[in-house]
């Protein structure tokens, strides 16, 4: 019980920012250090959801699933063709799942996937709120 505890002591630490690099190494989160970019993976999902479409696009998936169509609306200044180029990459790294509907029109179906849902959008959120508090 008491080492249930302190896992979730450190965690909550962890995820407030409140971390000391014993705290970090203890919870297997590596202690920064000089190395290229192409080796962090912190580095490389950063530069992703830096993208300017990438984080919006997960941020309105999650009220629900939307076809291609209503996300250009929902993303002001975005083209078709970036949307597309988007959507697949966030596909590609599992946190979209693309679904092909059966009706007349034929359409596309976008929704965020299981890990999309429980992982990235909390960070997202979070991200809002640190940013609101400002």
């Amino acid at each position: 019980m008491r080492r249930l505890l302190n896992a979730r002591a450190k965690a909550s630490f962890i995820a407030a920012g409140v971390v000391t690099l014993n705290m970090a190494a203890q919870a297997g989160i590596d202690a920064p250090v000089p190395r290229h970019a192409s080796e962090c993976p912190v580095e490389e999902w950063l530069a992703f959801l830096g993208h300017r479409w990438n984080a919006l696009i997960l941020w309105h998936l999650q009220t629900g699933p939307k076809r291609h169509g209503e996300l250009v609306g929902c993303l002001a200044g975005i083209t078709p063709k970036v949307l597309t180029e988007r959507l697949d990459g966030l596909e590609q790294r599992g946190l979209v799942s693309r679904e092909l509907l059966a009706s007349f029109p034929r359409g596309v179906l976008y929704t965020l996937s299981a890990r999309g849902r429980r992982s990235l959008v909390l960070v997202l959120d979070r991200l809002e709120m640190w940013a609101k508090a400002g």
